[in-house]
């Protein structure tokens, strides 16, 4: 789901595809209360930090703050931004490669290589790590054919000046073999980040199967302030080897958790129906590889309603992602599809007046006229 990755720019501007003309939202002073406690939380956790390597950065975070004493959320930005600097020299500087094993993915064939990482991009991530240069974005799910925004989907963003889209920064984690780290920082960023989304609406929170069974993952889900079943863990990338339901290996304790599983039934990463049916998860999502041009295309069609039977067979239900035009809406409502996220339904925000809007927006088109 790349469409909806992206990262912030040194102006804070989303370097996903440019968004369409809309009013401009303005941001109230509770929205801007949030915010500020967000940066000066993180700003907090900087300057508490006692590591003899981090004295440099918290001198200059201070030094920062003291040139910009009504204005912390330019101080962190511009620790952030010269941080970002430092863990990446200029490429007269030699570079030391690293060997590192990633896994990849294809429709044909699953294959592990040996490829080389750079000492700085590894720099990079762990400065990512250390300094916190995450935030959330949530995107809307609707119901269909309501049109209720019924949960939002987690979308980690990086704060940077190279605009380099998540799946890149991800891509290069695994690569430094700091895969799973990284994941972990982004769903704790997302979890905290969730306290300000609706009650009524569920947080679907993106792992990778490896990650997903990492001790640290199951515990930052049981200590989350979200009641488990508004909880969704959706699995990215090759679900070959995830563990069954139950015991201690695999999905089993985020299963006993209570959250809901979610997987993707198309694109890059194929899922055989047979393995879907093995896993039976809660949700099963259609990525964009298969709503693209779903009205030309009779062959995308037919996937669909399998995909959809299935689900109906196993108790699934189905969310259509990537939705951009009025002809995949009407498509995929047609279909039956029990939900919708994409560009033309609302596009992801970092914003927590957003998220609060979505839910009075839906309730105010769901009172009857009169």
């Amino acid at each position: 789901m790349a469409q909806e990755e992206g990262s912030l720019s040194q102006d804070g501007a989303n370097a996903s595809p440019p968004a369409e003309t809309s009013p401009p939202v303005v941001t109230s002073p509770p929205a801007m209360a949030t915010m500020r406690e967000q940066v000066n939380d993180i700003i907090e956790s900087i300057l508490a930090d006692t590591e003899p390597r981090s004295e440099a950065a918290r001198i200059r975070l201070g030094a920062l703050l003291e040139a910009h004493p009504e204005d912390p959320q330019r101080a962190l930005l511009e620790h952030l931004l010269e941080t970002r600097k430092e863990a990446s020299p200029a490429a007269t500087v030699p570079v030391h490669l690293e060997s590192a094993s990633v896994h990849l993915e294809s429709v044909d064939a699953a294959r592990t290589v040996s490829v080389p990482v750079s000492h700085e991009v590894r720099e990079g991530i762990q400065a990512v790590l250390a300094d916190k240069l995450l935030l959330t974005a949530f995107q809307p799910v609707h119901a269909l054919p309501t049109g209720e925004v019924v949960g939002v989907e987690a979308l980690t963003r990086f704060v940077g000046e190279d605009g380099a889209g998540a799946d890149v920064w991800f891509s290069e984690a695994a690569a430094a073999g700091l895969g799973t780290e990284l994941e972990i920082a982004a769903l704790h960023c997302a979890l905290t980040a969730a306290h300000d989304v609706p009650d009524t609406m569920s947080v679907a929170l993106n792992l990778t199967p490896a990650t997903s069974s990492d001790p640290r993952v199951r515990n930052l889900l049981a200590a989350a302030a979200l009641a488990p079943d508004r909880i969704i863990v959706e699995l990215t990338g090759s679900l070959a080897d995830v563990g069954g339901q139950t015991g201690r290996d695999g999905l089993g304790p985020l299963r006993a958790l209570g959250l809901r599983l979610a997987i993707s039934a198309s694109g890059a990463a194929l899922v055989a129906l047979e393995r879907v049916e093995q896993l039976r998860p809660d949700i099963i999502k259609l990525d964009r590889h298969l709503i693209e041009g779903i009205e030309r295309s009779e062959g995308q069609r037919i996937r669909a309603k399998a995909i959809v039977e299935l689900a109906r067979e196993i108790g699934s239900e189905v969310i259509a992602v990537g939705i951009e035009t009025a002809e995949e809406l009407k498509e995929v409502t047609a279909l039956n599809i029990t939900a919708a996220q994409g560009y033309l339904l609302g596009r992801p925000s970092v914003h927590p007046l957003d998220w609060s809007a979505w839910s009075i927006r839906a309730q105010t088109e769901a009172q009857p006229a009169g």
